[in-house]
């Protein structure tokens, strides 16, 4: 019996974008382009002709934006959408609402010279469709390009395995979070409900250099806590959150009784840079049983071998649950590996974290577990 194709419908105002886009699709076997569009007013109309498993839209486009047809497409007919973004501030800034308004992901579109560049780009914009057709869809109410480096397997490319026994004791706490395809709303959702007072808390998100710097500053709008980029060597304080800039990692180092950022511009480690599992290992490593790591929604495995590491260095991990994520594959990967204590649901997220980070509970998971 033959394998059922994802039908796509690709929307977007330039005619060239659209070729290409067919063109890049027509060499997967298992999606079909069952239509295009060149404005929501036409694509309106194909989605009820062709009932496609896959939308992918662009932003900026005539007699409606992107944002609108998305909000209405959410309200109306939910369904798996890919952003196609430009590489601005303002693309950026628009991109994450329409991750807001319930898109599952996005592809960036070259600023220059597209039919030259946009190819380059193919294998990303494979995985994502046939991600997001997988994906499940959160319908919300408005409130990562691979780099040049041959990708690495393994946190040792950055970070090499050292013995845990090689730490030395401190009682400052820190929330080690890694997400992907998804997970720009979850660390939303988490960063919004934690306290003004709580540890310091460490990021690693998959997200283009062009968009980080975006999304580091809505969320410094919207959570209670200081969110910056940091710098190499930035120190690490409470009350604070520090987002891995794209297209690097993020490290934390033991400075005596304190910690401070490590920012690497190493190569890709599981195909990303920012990777989970180098933020991982180096909490691990570097903070042990007085850190709390979190995995949240995102496709592939980046994070899991990570998390395990912190779950050996006697840390209390915790995994988004399958129901609430748009993509259960680096939670669900983190569980399989037995790497995981508690699946929580990411609108109790921040309140397991800041139940774990209590100084009387964080020893005893490494208690309990002895």
């Amino acid at each position: 019996m033959p394998v059922r194709k994802i039908k796509v419908l690709i929307v977007d105002d330039s005619a060239l974008v659209r070729q290409i886009l067919v063109e890049i699709l027509k060499t997967a076997a298992d999606m079909e382009v069952v239509g295009t569009a060149s404005d929501p007013i036409v694509a309106r109309e194909r989605i009820k002709e062709t009932n496609p498993d896959v939308l992918t839209l662009d932003i900026e486009m005539p007699r409606m934006d992107g944002l609108t047809f998305l909000a209405n497409l959410m309200r109306l007919r939910p369904m798996p959408v890919v952003m196609v973004s430009s590489l601005t501030e303002r693309g950026a800034e628009i991109t994450l609402k329409a991750l807001e308004l319930g898109a599952i992901d996005f592809v960036s579109k070259p600023k220059i010279d597209v039919a030259g560049t946009l190819a380059e780009f193919s294998d990303e914009i494979l995985t994502k469709i046939r991600t997001a057709a997988g994906a499940r869809v959160v319908a919300r109410v408005a409130s990562p390009i691979l780099g040049a480096v041959p990708a690495k397997n393994s946190a040792d490319a950055v970070l090499p395995a050292v013995p845990l026994s090689n730490m030395l004791c401190t009682t400052e706490r820190i929330i080690a979070v890694g997400a992907s395809t998804g997970g720009t709303e979850a660390i939303r959702e988490l960063l919004t409900e934690l306290p003004p007072d709580s540890p310091a808390v460490v990021i690693a998100q998959h997200i283009p250099a062009a968009f980080s710097a975006q999304f580091t500053r809505r969320m410094d709008s919207l959570s209670a806590l200081s969110v910056c980029e940091p710098e190499d060597g930035q120190w690490i304080m409470p009350g604070h959150v520090y987002i891995a800039p794209g297209g690097r990692h993020l490290m934390v180092e033991r400075d005596g009784a304190r910690y401070r950022c490590r920012v690497s511009s190493g190569p890709p480690v599981n195909r990303h840079c920012p990777s989970v599992d180098v933020l991982f290992r180096s909490v691990a490593q570097k903070v042990g049983q007085n850190a709390v790591g979190v995995i949240l929604t995102g496709m592939g495995e980046d994070g899991a071998r990570g998390l395990k590491e912190m779950h050996e260095a006697g840390a209390a991990t915790l995994a988004q649950d399958e129901t609430s994520s748009v993509v259960w594959g680096m939670p669900g990967a983190a569980v399989k590996l037995g790497a995981v204590d508690e699946i929580v649901p990411i609108a109790k997220m921040a309140a397991a974290v800041m139940r774990l980070m209590k100084s009387a509970d964080v020893p005893a998971v490494a208690a309990a577990r002895g």
